[in-house]
């Protein structure tokens, strides 16, 4: 296919970023401004270390993703991840920033009524924002399965490959998640790295997380699946991972990058992500993803609030039951009705379609969700 161009998502929106103790507030502030997007999270204070570094990465991650247009920062005053710096280091991108801090605002309610009034003027100053044209090669992607079942890697999963290898042919990028559903099959993954180095950095990355739910589950690790997954017609963490990788299609791994950073290489990177979905989707937006490929076998309504959802159901039951939150039905493929390859590149179309303004079953539905993954053990 030809390189075609797209336009940016939509008119950027505002989005307040806080800690815990300033949920009510920023709560308060997207009660009258819609069109902000709210991002809750627990992690202000009670963490130290890398878990610390985890969560600031992130939440600058978010703010700095291009879908984002401005930042308005909301802070108790006292957090351990503090939202001055925060607004500081987001601002460094360019994007329009503002901060306010609940102890020196006046408190909740004077902090809310100063937060509705940055977020009408950002949203206002931004709002003036028109398409314009843009290749293919500066798109990031992220892949992601939630619910999968026995169909999964045999028709879903290939068909965003088709659509992972047609994005990284076109110089853009593509991020395959998911650590966990990467176990058993390491020698795949390092057949297909650049060099020598990202093989060992594929080896570290897939050994580790082995390692850790060795520590968790002992002699249970390859049942490290849900029982959906299982209902699925999956019988072991192996099985899945094995139709997971397929999502990566083919192309050669440039990269492995740690969870939520962005990739400094161009093509197809490995995240080190939990399997948990809502986390994984965390890292992928903080790491710049401006798309979302979400295959389902079983079915999840689930989105993210700053990255279009696409989601790809496995089979025609699922589609059948759930055509409101599933926006193609990779299914065909197994019914006889489509080709692998045809499937392709009817996803293919509709990635450009979402790149260019239609809105996904997961925005229409305001499925707006995301989560943060710690350095927990087992994930």
């Amino acid at each position: 296919m030809a390189l075609q161009p797209f336009s940016a998502l939509r008119v950027p929106r505002v989005r307040p970023e806080y800690v815990a103790c300033a949920c009510g507030v920023a709560r308060a502030i997207g009660r009258t401004l819609p069109e902000a997007v709210i991002l809750e999270h627990g992690h202000g204070c009670g963490r130290g270390g890398k878990d610390w570094q985890r969560t600031l990465a992130t939440l600058q991650g978010i703010g700095t993703n291009p879908n984002v247009g401005a930042v308005l920062v909301v802070g108790l005053g006292c957090e351990a991840v503090n939202g001055e710096k925060l607004a500081e280091i987001i601002a460094s991108s360019g994007k329009p920033v503002e901060y306010l801090e609940i102890q020196k605002s006046g408190g909740s309610r004077r902090t809310a009524a100063r937060g509705i009034e940055l977020g009408k003027a950002m949203f206002e100053s931004i709002s003036s924002q028109t398409r314009v044209p843009h290749p293919i090669s500066e798109i990031t992607v992220g892949l992601q399965c939630g619910g999968s079942d026995a169909l999964s890697g045999v028709t879903a999963n290939p068909t965003v490959g088709l659509v992972s290898d047609w994005i990284v042919s076109q110089g853009g990028t593509a991020i395959l998640a998911e650590t966990t559903e990467m176990l058993g099959t390491l020698h795949l993954l390092q057949a297909r790295a650049a060099d020598s180095d990202v093989a060992e950095d594929i080896r570290t990355m897939i050994s580790s997380r082995e390692a850790a739910i060795r520590r968790a589950l002992g002699d249970k690790a390859h049942l490290a699946i849900a029982p959906g997954n299982m209902d699925g017609g999956l019988s072991s963490i192996m099985e899945k991972s094995l139709g997971c990788i397929n999502k990566g299609g083919s192309s050669s791994i440039r990269q492995v990058v740690e969870y939520a950073e962005q990739p400094s290489r161009k093509g197809l990177v490995l995240m080190d992500t939990p399997g948990y979905d809502i986390e994984s989707l965390g890292g992928l937006v903080a790491g710049g993803a401006q798309l979302i490929i979400f295959t389902s076998g079983r079915g999840t309504p689930v989105g993210t609030p700053v990255a279009s959802t696409i989601k790809v159901a496995s089979n025609s039951d699922l589609w059948r039951r759930m055509e409101d939150d599933m926006d193609l039905n990779a299914g065909q493929v197994a019914d006889g009705s489509r080709t692998l390859k045809e499937m392709g590149m009817e996803l293919i179309d509709l990635v450009v379609e979402v790149l260019g303004g239609k809105l996904a079953k997961a925005e229409e539905n305001q499925q707006e969700v995301i989560g943060f993954s710690m350095t927990q053990e087992a994930g």
